[in-house]
């Protein structure tokens, strides 16, 4: 049942923190992985594979902590996977202190299990409020970000040297703090546990949910809207401080404030959503994508990157809360766990995909190929917005596919 109002508020400002913890992570990992990379690896065109790893590892987490999560409950899986960071975190130091470039990979594919688990907190914030409040709770959860944005980075700049002829070594043994962190505050949240609807309740066949038209939609266009991020957040380190000569601090700063453009508008996203309905916010996050390639074409300057990196940010937000918000929609209580597994495999696994090439296009093409590249993604969701928009989004024509579904399903 969901909580009153004051245990909801209290209980959404604590996942918030976890969040913004765990994220911090992550953010620090998008901050320096690429450059320890670039460092310790035989071949420089692989600099970005530790972060492709992260993102592979996130994509893997998905399916298996939903189920998990939904053997044990949210609080004890979210335990599981903070530990595993954790360890992550430790490996990754060891591998900088020693330049082992496989065991860097692996560490960051730990860490990128955390993210799949960190992921889940705004599924779990729209289990513990009514379905009118799911919008905003994905939202207030995702404001922790904002929090991750700026001590991530804060954490790679400052702890960068702290261990002598291993740069970041210590930011990623300083980051298990924030893991220590986390489990205490997992103690003081009050959370609930899977119903028995949950457990044992009627499901339809895997085919008839992963066939609606809402629930395509909304996949494809959070994997498109983390692809293109990811594409150009990947490669802005390298091409601010290999490409246009810039110091770490700037692209720190820059990556700072993008994050922050990530989950900033979680303040209002999901006010405009309930207002305006998911698909205008989608469409206004491929807007945001396509100025932030725009002004990345117009300049180098730091504050080309800064401005260009906000809105890609905002773009992300968009994108991915409006995506999310659609997903929770398409689902039975019994068909949570595998829908929000698979909704997060295919998405990490295009933001793991676009990490992955994204090093090889900015060392062998360059960043402006890195900003073309992704336009044609951009092009295919708007294609998909149009035809849920005009072919699925009248309730009358949604209905009709809900009742031959669960025609089939009675089959």
């Amino acid at each position: 049942m969901p909580n009153s109002d004051s245990n909801f508020l209290r209980t959404i400002l604590l996942l918030s923190v976890c969040f913004a913890f765990s994220g911090t992570t992550s953010s620090l990992t998008v901050s320096a992985s690429s450059l320890v990379g670039f460092e310790i690896a035989s071949n420089k065109a692989f600099a970005t594979l530790p972060l492709a790893f992260h993102l592979i590892g996130t994509m893997l987490a998905g399916i298996p902590a939903s189920l998990l999560m939904k053997r044990v409950g949210r609080r004890y899986g979210f335990m599981i996977g903070t530990g595993i960071g954790a360890s992550g975190a430790a490996a990754a130091a060891v591998s900088i202190i020693y330049s082992n470039f496989a065991l860097f990979c692996l560490s960051i594919f730990c860490l990128g299990i955390l993210s799949g688990f960190t992921q889940l907190y705004r599924f779990t914030a729209a289990d513990v409020v009514t379905k009118e409040f799911r919008t905003k709770a994905v939202s207030l959860v995702m404001v922790g970000g904002i929090l991750a944005g700026f001590i991530g980075p804060s954490v790679a700049s400052k702890a960068k040297d702290l261990i002598a002829d291993a740069p970041f070594a210590g930011s990623y043994l300083f980051v298990i703090l924030f893991h220590v962190l986390i489990v205490a505050i997992l103690f003081m949240i009050r959370l609930p546990q899977p119903s028995v609807e949950e457990q044992t309740g009627e499901t339809r066949p895997l085919k008839v949910i992963f066939s609606q038209p809402k629930f395509i939609v909304a996949v494809l266009t959070s994997m498109i809207g983390y692809g293109v991020m990811a594409m150009i957040m990947t490669a802005t380190p390298l091409a601010m401080t290999e490409g246009s000569g810039h110091q770490f601090s700037d692209a720190a700063f820059v990556i700072q404030w993008h994050v922050v453009g990530m989950f900033a508008p979680s303040f209002f996203t999901g006010s405009l959503i309930h207002r305006f309905g998911a698909v205008p916010i989608i469409i206004t996050g491929i807007l945001l994508n396509l100025l932030c390639i725009g002004i990345n074409f117009a300049g180098t300057d730091v504050y080309n990157y800064w401005f260009a990196l906000l809105f890609l940010g905002m773009g992300w937000n968009f994108m991915f809360v409006a995506g999310t918000t659609m997903v929770t929609e398409t689902y039975r209580p019994a068909e949570k766990a595998i829908v929000q597994g698979v909704n997060d495999f295919f998405v990490f696994g295009a933001a793991a995909f676009s990490s992955l090439l994204s090093g090889v296009v900015q060392t062998t093409l360059g960043w402006e190929a890195v900003n073309l590249s992704t336009i044609p993604l951009l092009g295919l969701a708007v294609i998909a917005l149009l035809w849920y928009y005009y072919g699925f989004s009248n309730p009358k024509k949604l209905s009709m596919v809900e009742v031959e579904s669960s025609s089939r399903t009675q089959k």
